[in-house]
């Protein structure tokens, strides 16, 4: 329950883990838990205490950048570099690992060491060509130091590599699959689908041009046609025929009926 409300409501999901704390005191995740919701309402003293406990039980490094971070919060930045330094960054998970980096860079701008800050940033997961889900963050934060820096025009570059990157990872929803965002070579086989290239990034975010309008139809000019006769129509039409008829057969028998000027009787 916790895990589903802690992006909507850290409060009610910090409630949910510390009564799951009460009854389950001894289980990994219900340590790692709580120590992630303090966090997220901000008891970095309380999140730092849960997330040792959780490493102590589990043996697993994978929170330390929010101990490193929770450190921070206290006002403890030497001791967060002490944090993240104690252990193996190889043996780390590469998102663990990127995460590390800017929580210790975090540190570095804690303690005003500007160029410091920058340098923990310096790793091979900076590439600008490519977008995991890690990568939105790491430009980000090396962005903000740059800003830092006053070397404005590189900030602008990394800030911009960012929105690109964010972008492209909230189009595709392939996890924390390499997604191109420049030209270039990927690494592993991937779908046409699952690729997103800066170009086109950058032609779904321009505004499409109005379309012309289309010419209005000419209007169509109707044809006269003759009204199809009706029944009456045709039955006149028929019987005129036959009075037609009938007319030319009585002449003809009158004209039979009239005798011929030869056969007329001879006056005396």
């Amino acid at each position: 329950m916790a895990s589903q409300l802690i992006d909507e409501d850290p409060e009610l999901a910090h409630e949910h883990a510390l009564a799951a704390s009460r009854r389950a005191g001894r289980i990994a995740i219900v340590r790692e838990t709580l120590g992630i919701t303090a966090y997220a309402t901000g008891d970095f003293a309380l999140a730092l205490r849960e997330l040792r406990t959780y490493r102590r039980i589990s043996g697993k490094d994978d929170q330390i950048a929010l101990m490193v971070d929770s450190e921070r919060g206290i006002g403890r930045p030497d001791r967060a570099l002490e944090t993240g330094r104690a252990v193996d960054r190889t043996a780390l998970t590469t998102p663990v690992r990127v995460s590390l980096a800017i929580a210790m860079s975090g540190a570095r701008l804690d303690q005003g060491d500007l160029e410091l800050a920058l340098g923990e940033l310096e790793i091979p997961e900076l590439d600008p060509d490519r977008a995991f889900e890690w990568s939105p963050a790491l430009f980000a934060a090396r962005a903000a130091v740059l800003e830092d820096l006053g070397r404005t025009e590189e900030a602008e570059f990394w800030a911009h590599r960012a929105d690109v990157a964010a972008e492209a990872l909230g189009v595709d929803e392939a996890g924390d699959e390499e997604i191109l965002i420049e030209d270039g070579l990927i690494e592993g086989d991937f779908d046409d689908d699952e690729v997103v290239d800066l170009a086109d990034a950058d032609a779904d975010a321009a505004p499409e041009p109005e379309p012309e309008p289309e010419p209005e139809p000419e209007p169509e000019t109707e044809t006269e046609t003759e009204p199809e006769p009706s029944i009456d129509d045709e039955v006149r039409e028929l019987l005129g025929e036959d009075l037609d008829d009938s007319d030319d057969s009585e002449e003809r028998d009158s004209a039979g009926d009239t005798p011929a000027a030869s056969d007329a009787p001879e006056e005396a």
